[in-house]
């Protein structure tokens, strides 16, 4: 058997390998380029054998065993700092890495057959490659500074993929936005990190988490807020949450690889890795907290409103994030890193199922050009939909399983892990962290629960039942169902293996409370809690089973309620009328939903046009007058001593005979007087 090093080497590795072969023989050969069964076989293996390594590890480790590190080699030594290359496999970095992996496994393959006609296909693969590089460091790195180079690899590899049809200047801002918009957290962490050096002399987790005695409770309070806006940038809440949606401009697979699997799952990570210290402050406890819960119902609201298939699936992200960050605050870590396991299946399978709906949409939109029909529509607006479950079986069955699983409906994933935040958050309410704000945060939590089930069957409905709408708007459209069809099979298995894990996903999280109600004592059947136990601070449930029962079937009546309401508005292929009776119900509320909510107009206002203006105005004229003043003031001073000094340059050699003769009488007048 290989060693651990070996291994884990290994891990890590192939993806940066699978990069450098793309990207390099991508950029130095046009004839590799189009050898895409290579470049894809060489892409998918470079993840799929990590994913079974990761497998063999999480087989062999059990809970409470001490965790594997591997140390590859010394990075820096500076001083008192040292850190290494080194890698920690433990409970939550095997959880972690599975599903990166895994999923990020899943998203490659359906990337063949996606990407098969984009000339880019070689370079989107070695740019899909990195990002599950930087993503493995980030979750395997055994140190904050290790973390952190992943924590900026993925932010990278998020610009280039958002990015990555750039000659469209709207996805290329879109680029830029996540870039920037992450660099504001990114630096509120590095601050953060610069703090726990100065409390303990060290980066590496175990050296941090066994002397949390060394921080005073005010150090404590800001690093864990510094670390928490770090997390609002990767992980999309507010304030920094605008990037997320306009990251839809990259290719669809780019999308379920960010908003299920990888970056944004990031903070929920930082914040689960460093529990034992964030339990320590109530303050930032509670913060983070309402953090969740805000985002949570501020983008529920918003998903309500959206058109764009991709655009209702980004909401939705981030209200399913904001869930996570309530677990976090309410002291439910485990719950948190439930629902990012969950998440990551039936996102994963709804923004894939996405992916198959836009790319027959598009298909469509190319046969009607090719038959000189020359019809203009938007092909991932869900109004130009409906009925495709006829035409994309596999497609419909995936995406509604999916469905069901993010609506909260049992016994899917999502049930399971969206309970136990909500049980957490009013457990929350009763505890030394007190109070009334948790039920707040509660009732807040279980409103956003009715809305998800809402928006999302009202997704689905809208574009996959009722009748075809394009050929009913455009009469050139007519008949166009004919090019409707199912996606390759290189899309299907994917969507099919992701349904799969949303329907059985769940029972890894089952409630203990269900093994005491019919054995009469506490049974540990709630798995993932064992496995994470080690790791995670969790703050334990004090509520009684009828309690949690009732918990429980409120949530499931709320959930119902959601699908309810959707099928009553959507099910009857009235999507129109019953957007006009949302918009004419909420009135003046709904526009605000709809501009969402101009969170960057106020940037634009507030942020953005005063910058330009100061710069324009006090550091343009800075740098003219400043800057290229003395940098000419120093030019016109050497050409002003050149120009008098040139005149003793005569080419006269007997001038240059004086000079020298003069110099030698000077020099011996100097030394004899």
């Amino acid at each position: 058997m290989e060693s651990p090093t070996a291994l884990v080497s290994l891990i890590v590795g192939l993806p940066l390998l699978g990069f450098l072969i793309n990207g390099l023989a991508g950029l130095a050969s046009e004839g590799y380029r189009e050898k895409k069964s290579l470049i894809g076989i060489i892409a998918n293996l470079a993840v799929f054998i990590p994913f079974l390594i990761s497998l063999s590890f999480f087989i062999g480790h059990s809970s409470g065993a001490d965790a594997l590190i591997v140390t590859l080699f010394n990075w820096i030594t500076v001083g008192d700092l040292t850190v290494d290359i080194a890698y920690r496999l433990d409970e939550l970095s095997l959880i972690m890495a599975l599903v990166v992996t895994g999923v990020g496994s899943l998203i490659h393959f359906y990337s063949i057959g996606y990407m098969h006609h984009d000339k880019g296909y070689w370079k989107y693969f070695a740019y899909l490659n990195l990002f599950i590089f930087a993503m493995l460091n980030l979750i395997m790195g055994n140190n904050l500074l290790l973390l952190f180079l992943g924590w900026e690899g993925v932010g990278l590899c998020s610009y280039l993929l958002i990015g990555f049809w750039y000659t469209d200047m709207a996805k290329s801002d879109a680029a830029k936005k996540a870039f920037l918009y992450n660099r504001v957290g990114d630096f509120a962490f590095l601050i953060a990190m610069f703090m726990v050096f100065n409390a303990v002399g060290s980066l590496d987790f175990d050296v941090v988490l066994s002397n949390l005695d060394l921080f005073s409770a005010g150090a404590v309070f800001w690093i864990g807020l510094l670390m928490l806006i770090g997390a609002t940038g990767k992980s999309a809440q507010i304030p920094l949450f605008v990037w997320l949606p306009d990251a839809m401009a990259g290719p669809t697979p780019v999308s379920a690889l960010i908003h299920a699997a990888t970056m944004v799952t990031s903070g929920i990570y930082l914040i689960t890795r460093l529990s034992p210290m964030f339990v320590i402050s109530p303050e930032v406890m509670m913060i983070i907290a309402v953090v969740g819960a805000l985002t949570a119902i501020v983008a529920a609201t918003i998903a309500i409103t959206q058109n764009d298939i991709k655009g209702v699936l980004a909401y939705s992200t981030v209200s399913q994030l904001g869930f996570m960050f309530l677990a976090l605050g309410s002291g439910a870590f485990t719950a948190a890193m439930f629902h990012v396991v969950t998440h990551a299946f039936f996102k994963a399978c709804l923004f894939l199922g996405s992916g198959s709906v836009i790319h027959t949409m598009e298909h469509l939109k190319h046969k009607l050009h090719d038959d000189g029909k020359h019809v203009e529509f938007d092909h991932q607006d869900i109004r130009n939909m409906g009925g495709l479950k006829k035409w994309m079986p596999s497609t419909y069955k995936t995406f509604m399983i999916a469905t069901i699983a993010i609506a909260g409906i049992p016994p899917l994933a999502g049930f399971f892990s969206k309970d136990e935040i909500l049980m957490h958050a009013t457990n929350m309410g009763y505890g030394e962290f007190a109070g009334a704000m948790y039920f707040i945060l509660w009732g807040v939590a279980m409103i956003t629960a009715f809305l998800t089930a809402f928006y999302m069957f009202r997704l689905t409905l809208t574009t996959f039942h009722g009748s075809f709408k394009l050929s009913q708007l455009f009469k050139e459209a007519e008949g166009s169902e004919k090019y409707l069809h199912e996606s390759p099979k290189t899309m299907t298995i994917p969507l099919w293996t992701l349904a799969g894990l949303s329907i059985v996903g769940g029972f890894m999280g089952i409630p203990n409370f269900i093994g005491k109600t019919f054995t009469g004592e506490y049974v540990n059947i709630n798995w993932l809690q064992g496995w994470l136990e080690p790791i995670a601070a969790d703050i334990a449930l004090t509520l009684s089973v009828p309690a949690e029962w009732g918990l429980m079937m409120l949530s499931i009546l709320v959930a119902v309620g959601g699908v309810y309401t959707a099928f009553r508005m959507y099910g009857n292929n009235q999507q129109l009328a019953s957007d006009e009776k949302i918009a004419t119900k909420f009135g003046s509320l709904y526009v605000v939903w709809k501009e969402k909510y101009n969170f960057d107009e106020f940037y634009e206002a507030v942020i953005v046009r005063p910058t330009v203006k100061f710069s324009d105005r006090v550091l343009a004229v800075f740098d003219i007058k400043i800057v290229d003043g003395f940098v000419n003031a120093v030019a016109g001073t050497v050409r002003l001593v050149g120009s008098l000094t040139r005149y003793i340059q005569t080419g006269v050699t007997s001038s240059y005979a004086f000079a020298l003769i003069l110099g030698v009488i000077l020099v011996m007048s100097m030394l004899l007087f």
